[in-house]
């Protein structure tokens, strides 16, 4: 029913319609602020940040799920896997795309010898957070997000 595959520079367009249309069901369209020129630099430049696996559809060839990760290091847990994002297009959720996708980042974190992986859920997705309990996921609790965009640090920095 479905094919796993890694991203490629030509899926990009695809992929920001599934990023905007997460955006749309978190209710926060206007926060895309990403683009095809940023995503190609930052995905597929001479210093990739991201890594990007696709889901397609094998009866159209359709990408219909995305997920998005990337590494980071904990001071206290080491060189950790993060999952930006799995999205599955909403006519298509519920028959096992994100299962697959997910478990392909679970893979990849083994792959990449990291201590483990996380990721943040809005505390509101009562199908996310269901998915990820069915995988015995720790959902913490008292950690806030915090985050300046680049131009409120131009203007805390003076630059």
């Amino acid at each position: 029913m479905y094919s796993l595959r890694e991203g490629k520079l030509e899926d990009l367009p695809r992929v920001l319609e599934l990023i905007k249309e997460l955006a749309h069901y978190e209710k926060a369209p206007e926060q895309v602020t990403n683009t095809l020129d940023l995503m190609k630099e930052d995905g597929f430049g001479p210093n990739p940040v991201y890594g990007l696996y696709v889901c397609e559809k094998d009866s159209t060839g359709e990408i219909i799920g995305i997920a998005i990760y990337y590494y980071r290091y904990s001071t206290w847990k080491g060189k950790r896997l993060y999952l930006e994002d799995i999205v599955v297009t909403e006519s298509e959720r519920g028959n096992g795309a994100g299962k697959m996708l997910f478990d392909r980042v679970m893979a990849k974190c083994l792959e990449s010898n990291c201590t483990g992986m996380m990721w943040q859920v809005l505390d509101w997705n009562e199908p996310a957070i269901n998915f990820y309990k069915k995988y015995g996921a720790t959902l913490e609790a008292g950690w806030l997000n915090a985050h300046l965009q680049d131009y409120e640090i131009k203007k805390l920095l003076g630059a």
